[in-house]
């Protein structure tokens, strides 16, 4: 995770290989092998940086494959892709609603219509 909190970051989600976790010691985590981070975001955009920011370069730096982040301020989900070089090549945005690829090595489309029901 590069300089963003000394190389730390608690993702609200993490899609990794069975047992993962279990096997580290320690309070952190290597991120080695885990395949896609999830972030929801705050409502506070303006003063909360890190989601949009500092973790899509953390991430990236540390080469997760893939980063979504679910924007509540915008209803829509942003899928990070491609980390190449410290930075994510790809990064399309959907509208709460729409089918959302994940690619690889995630691989599924997330259904996002009942998203709707809990957008303010």
């Amino acid at each position: 995770m590069g300089a963003f909190r000394k190389g730390h970051a608690c993702a609200d989600g993490a899609l990794a290989p069975f047992d993962h976790f279990i096997a580290q010691d320690g309070d952190w985590a290597d991120p080695d092998g885990v395949l896609m981070v999830v972030e929801v975001t705050s409502h506070d955009r303006d003063t909360d940086r890190r989601d949009w920011v500092d973790k899509v370069r953390g991430y990236a730096e540390a080469g997760i494959p893939v980063y979504l982040l679910v924007d509540r301020d915008i209803d829509a989900l942003t899928v990070y892709s491609d980390p190449r070089n410290g930075t994510y090549q790809q990064s399309p945005a959907y509208p709460y609603g729409s089918g959302v690829e994940l690619p690889a090595p995630v691989g599924v489309t997330l259904d996002t219509e009942k998203l709707k029901h809990y957008a303010d």
